[in-house]
């Protein structure tokens, strides 16, 4: 070293002064752990809950409408329909009033013809105006069932609902498929509370229509919406 160099180099095995190559700053040497892209994962790292977005992770919990995820308190999954909401009791009791009021209404009517005509036909002391009367009797009283009985069955099987249940914005469909009822299902539906009532004393047709409380799938399918796979909804 001589006296007055600027630039003194301590370093024996460096004579001219250069400095060491060194490695880029932005890119890590081999061997070090590398970042994961952003917004991307890398291989081997967990993956946090909700990544992808708009998919769950497996063994999370699904969300009602999707497929196979259970409906909540008060909605129904049914095929061909998706989830849907099911009719309340109160709905279901005010249109099965205003049915039988309709069904009423439709027997006087009927009597009302059958009676006026036997009256219209009769002639006072003979034995063929007895006859007649008695045959509108008959006639009255078979109208009066048939009404009754097809009234539920022929509205519920073509149309899917029933004047009641129509203006109160509700409508029968199969639990299985989505669609109406046909005529079976649709004649089940009605004939078995009456059939459990008759022989029952009435009790059964009492503990039917009380039945959609003790469904505990919160549907309130009654004893003969299950009978004949049917579900009450609102359209």
């Amino acid at each position: 070293m001589s006296f007055g160099d600027p630039n003194p180099n301590p370093n024996p095995n460096n004579p001219y002064g250069q400095q060491p190559n060194q490695p880029p700053q932005e890119q890590p040497g081999y061997g070090y752990p590398q970042q994961p892209p952003q917004g991307q994962p890398g291989y081997g790292y967990p993956q946090q809950p909700g990544q992808p977005q708009g998919q769950p992770g497996y063994g999370y919990p699904q969300q009602p409408g999707q497929p196979g995820a259970p409906a909540p308190e008060g909605y129904a999954n049914v095929p061909n329909l998706g989830t849907v909401e099911v009719g309340t009791y109160g709905a279901r009791f005010g249109a099965r009033l205003l049915d039988m009021i309709f069904a009423y209404i439709v027997v006087i009517v009927l009597n009302l013809i059958i009676f006026g005509a036997a009256f219209a036909g009769s002639s006072s002391g003979d034995d063929a105006s007895a006859g007649l009367a008695l045959g509108s009797v008959f006639a009255s009283l078979l109208v009066s069932a048939l009404t009754f009985i097809f009234y539920d069955v022929i509205f519920v099987s073509t149309m899917g609902t029933t004047p009641g249940k129509m203006i109160l914005g509700m409508r029968i469909v199969n639990s299985r498929t989505g669609q109406k009822p046909t005529f079976g299902p649709a004649l089940v539906r009605w004939g078995f509370p009456i059939g459990l009532g008759y022989i029952t004393c009435g009790l059964g047709y009492v503990l039917i229509v009380i039945s959609p409380f003790f469904d505990n799938t919160g549907q309130l399918r009654g004893w003969h919406d299950k009978a004949a796979n049917t579900l009450v909804i609102k359209k």
